[in-house]
């Protein structure tokens, strides 16, 4: 909801034009350095402050409407949340605090909270949690509400939890020295090329997904030389550039690899003709990509990919 979201609100305030345009790319400017502050916990100046009123009247109330007119904080979780779309609800004002955790922990493991958060992170840990990472990168849990295992199956219960009570939650992630965390990827998910380099695929897909144009990217190039990617196309914003749609992706593509090691940069790619859907059980419930389905479903376009 939230990308859907972003991509309208950015899709509409760069086709605006004249006073409409710059009242918008305003109000935007004075919304990201309110965030700016409030993100350190500074206060405002009364000039800004005022500012901040007036953009919130002109134009803020305008896209919070959309939201039923009163939302102030929302709370996202299930899957990642582009650091980039955190920052722009906040530029108008409205918080979205992501958090993280699992069911074998019962609560949420970290969350950002109203006066404590960064965007691109899932939050510090919950009170009365501990979070760590192994030698491996793979997040741990340890809290009183961990659960006490599997109903009997005891192999998968050890799988999971060690001798000292941590649960492995499966993700790859970082630790700041603030305790911030943030989640890299789904550890059985990590791509080791054959080149032996670790590739993220979903931080790669989530940035690829920035792009108003790209609705959905699964990232491919286990044990290949080089990484690829299947992109589905958000057809809306496609029909409004009324451009050529390779070049459009192409772009797309080349602004995600400017921000990437050169092992992880997308060689090649190719552009699906429809969404991965539920429906044909590619993606899950809470709309994440099922990749062996989709990997065996579109073999033949991946080997393309690598041919020649």
């Amino acid at each position: 909801m939230y990308e859907k979201a972003h991509t309208t609100i950015t899709s509409k305030l760069e086709a605006a034009s004249g006073p409409r345009r710059w009242l918008g790319d305003w109000a935007l400017g004075v919304g990201r350095r309110v965030s700016a502050l409030r993100q350190q916990g500074e206060p405002l100046p009364r000039a800004l402050a005022l500012q901040h009123r007036i953009a919130d009247r002109v134009v803020y109330s305008k896209v919070k409407q959309r939201f039923g007119g009163r939302l102030r904080i929302g709370i996202s979780g299930g899957a990642p949340l582009a650091k980039e779309i955190g920052e722009l609800f906040h530029a108008l004002d409205m918080l979205i605090l992501e958090g993280w955790g699992l069911t074998e922990c019962t609560t949420a493991a970290t969350v950002n909270r109203p006066r404590r958060f960064r965007f691109g992170t899932v939050g510090p840990a919950m009170p009365g949690a501990e979070v760590k990472t192994d030698s491996d990168g793979e997040l741990l849990i340890r809290s009183e509400t961990i659960f006490a295992g599997y109903l009997k199956d005891e192999e998968a219960t050890r799988a999971v939890l060690t001798d000292e009570g941590w649960l492995r939650s499966g993700d790859i992630g970082e630790i700041d020295p603030d305790g911030f965390v943030t989640i890299t990827d789904r550890k059985k998910d990590i791509i080791v090329t054959a080149g032996g380099k670790n590739v993220a695929p979903q931080n790669i897909e989530n940035l690829l997904k920035a792009s108003r144009y790209v609705s959905q990217a699964l990232v491919v190039g286990d044990r290949r030389p080089y990484v690829t990617a299947l992109i589905t196309l958000d057809e809306a914003e496609v029909a409004k550039a009324n451009g050529d749609v390779q070049a459009l992706v192409e772009q797309a593509v080349e602004n995600v690899n400017r921000d990437l090691s050169r092992y992880e940069q997308i060689k090649r790619f190719g552009i699906v003709s429809r969404e991965f859907s539920s429906e044909q059980g590619e993606v899950t419930p809470t709309l994440k990509l099922k990749r062996r389905v989709i990997e065996e479903r579109f073999a033949d376009e991946i080997e393309r990919l690598y041919a020649g």
